[in-house]
């Protein structure tokens, strides 16, 4: 049997596929006689649109698209005028959309009219190999494009079976794309190591495929939808991924010269705490939050191998969230190695400042910590198990480490109040030398996540978000079970509040790159310099000595007021609850410590890492909520 696997714009140009690397090891594992073919859409799109519009549309345009505009659906329109078979589908919705939120659509508008061409090109370059089935993995933007190939294919080769599979498909999402598109032959829901060499081979018997777990496929005019299996797929059966066929690609493309290549590897799939306390607004994991990670030694011997061949020394990691077994094993291999790596890794924001070192140790670069607040209360409506006060030092030590954090001020939950962001707000000015987030943003309604699976929850009226409108041609009913965003009436901080939220972030990423709060220990460590640095602030110097310089020291771990007087006791120091309180004052006046309830932490930094005089907080493409094969 010969297969293609694809995926289409709009993932990151900087990554290889790794739905397709690992679709491509598992076929040629699981069925060595087939012949596996790939097409890297994304690539071919950058390309098509860089040569026809004579370079008026850059592959920089094209990351604007996949990236900065996932939640706009700009991706998916660009192909909708193919698949509804109109240049002007969707348009006038488009504009009314853009009008309504400010969002720019210039770029967009100049990609469409080149659409209709590239699906033909990709259609003619996918059926020379003769493939009896064409696999496409769809993720956040990829919806659109895949579902006006799979036409394109049919209409040219009707015997051409079409699949559709990844987290677009998860649930109902998936039953809905089958039914409302008739070209689409199959859709894999769910992990597709058990599911695909299973339709594989009921295709190549000639049986109906009733008892593939998860499957939408049709039965004559009817489209059947397979029960998903509640068993997840272990560890020790997710494949390594091959991106041979990728980097012969990317080598030869024109987009090389505009982006740095960066390597995909999978430690884990779903997510420890989430299995504990699932976050109420993350709808990432779809049906599987069920934790299961690689032996820190494979996922070590996978990424040794793949930087060896590819010769690629950045590394992203899809895990939503670190094992944290990799600390004892992982990170030691990773550090061991002397190599120069440049790993991404989402973490959780509670880590000390020992496991941050180890992280720097081992190339970790660049973290996505989900800190999303800097307040106690509204981190417990979103059931993060974290404080204001674990994410202030995890910020702090990414600093003293030099690790890239990137995270978002997150907003808009029911049960929030003014006074959970006041505080926060007046206290932004002495974060300035850390690292800000990517803007203050109002929570989306995720499928999948508590807010929508528990409408009690605070979000009892919802429908598909607005942005569907120029994207879809569908009835309500149909559109509300194949989407992953909802609108639903905003709840939490609004007004003057949440205007100064975001006033106060662009003013902290404004002020970072020339803001700094220096520690410096005396030789003997008894005595501590801190030297004032942050922008708009005047230069000096202040110094800790004696009881100070411990109490502050113990500031860092953060503590509470009686918390830090029984450790100061401990020592040997006993302060009275009065005078421990206002020399706290004066530490929080001077913007040395941030406050969080009952909590305090100290602010400086020991070490000032090197800044670029822009940040980029674009997210690491859709890598991240990839999934594996789902």
């Amino acid at each position: 049997m010969r297969v293609s696997f694809v995926s289409m714009p709009w993932q990151s140009l900087d990554m290889p596929s790794l739905q397709v690397g690992l679709l491509r090891t598992l076929v040629t594992t699981t069925r060595p006689a087939d012949t596996v073919t790939e097409y890297h859409g994304w690539l071919h799109w950058a390309e098509f649109l860089l040569d026809r519009s004579a370079g008026a549309l850059s592959p920089t345009d094209y990351m604007s698209v996949a990236n900065d505009q996932i939640f706009d659906g700009f991706g998916d329109w660009v192909f909708s005028g193919v698949l509804y078979d109109d240049p002007d589908w969707g348009t006038e919705q488009l504009i009314r959309y853009a009008g309504k939120t400010g969002t720019p659509i210039d770029t967009v508008l100049g990609m469409r009219p080149h659409a209709a061409d590239f699906i033909d090109a990709a259609a003619e370059e996918i059926l020379r190999s003769s493939p009896d089935v064409v696999g496409m993995t769809t993720t956040f933007l990829q919806n659109v494009p895949s579902l006006a190939l799979a036409k394109e294919l049919k209409r040219r080769r009707p015997g051409v079976l079409t699949v559709l599979g990844g987290s677009n498909c998860d649930g109902p999402m998936g039953h809905a794309l089958h039914r409302n598109h008739r070209f689409v032959d199959y859709v894999v829901r769910g992990e597709a190591e058990g599911a695909l060499p299973d339709l594989l081979a009921r295709i190549e018997e000639g049986a109906r495929p009733a008892d593939v777990p998860g499957l939408c496929w049709w039965d004559g005019d009817v489209s059947r939808c397979n029960e998903e299996t509640r068993r997840t797929v272990s560890p020790g059966v997710i494949p390594t991924p091959n991106y041979d066929a990728w980097q012969s690609t990317m080598d030869a493309s024109p987009v090389a010269e505009f982006v740095e290549p960066k390597i995909v590897v999978e430690g884990a799939r779903g997510c420890w705490w989430g299995e504990k306390h699932h976050c109420t607004f993350c709808g990432l994991n779809g049906s599987l939050m069920e934790f299961r990670a690689k032996s820190g030694h494979r996922l070590w011997s996978e990424i040794d191998r793949l930087v060896r061949r590819h010769q690629i020394l950045d590394v992203v990691t899809v895990d939503n969230i670190m094992s944290m077994g990799y600390f004892r094993d992982f990170l030691p291999l990773a550090a061991e190695s002397g190599w120069d790596l440049r790993i991404h890794y989402e973490v959780k924001s509670n880590l000390s400042g020992e496991q941050v070192a180890s992280l720097a140790r081992a190339g970790v670069h660049h973290v996505q910590p989900g800190i999303e607040s800097l307040n106690s209360r509204v981190l417990a409506l979103m059931d993060k198990g974290v404080s204001g006060c674990h994410n202030v030092r995890m910020l702090r030590e990414c600093e003293n480490h030099g690790l890239t954090c990137t995270w978002n001020y997150l907003y808009g939950f029911p049960g929030e109040r003014d006074a959970d962001y006041k505080p926060v707000i007046e206290q932004m000015p002495a974060l300035w030398h850390l690292q800000p987030p990517g803007g203050a943003t109002r929570i989306a309604l995720e499928r999948f996540s508590p807010h929508y699976t528990n409408p009690a929850l605070g979000f009892p009226d919802r429908r598909p978000a607005d942005m569907y409108q120029h994207v879809y041609q569908l009835p309500a009913d149909e559109l509300n079970d194949l989407v992953y965003l909802f609108d639903s009436p905003p709840a939490g901080i609004h007004g003057d509040v949440e205007n100064r939220l975001i006033d106060a972030v662009e003013r902290w990423t404004a002020a970072y790159s020339s803001s700094s709060l220096l520690l410096e220990a005396s030789a003997k460590g008894d005595e501590l310099d801190v030297h004032e640095g942050r922008h708009g602030r005047p230069r000096c110097t202040y110094r800790l000595s004696g009881w100070e310089a411990v109490a502050f020291r113990h500031l860092e771990h953060g503590r509470t007021l009686s918390g830090l007087r029984r450790r100061m006791a401990d020592g040997g120091t006993d302060l009275s609850t009065g005078a421990l309180g206002a020399w706290v004052d004066m530490l929080a006046e001077r913007g040395l410590v941030f406050r969080d309830k009952n909590t305090v932490v100290a602010l400086p930094t020991e070490a000032v890492a090197l800044r670029a005089p822009e940040r980029d907080d674009a997210p690491m493409a859709e890598a991240a909520a990839g999934q594996g094969t789902r």
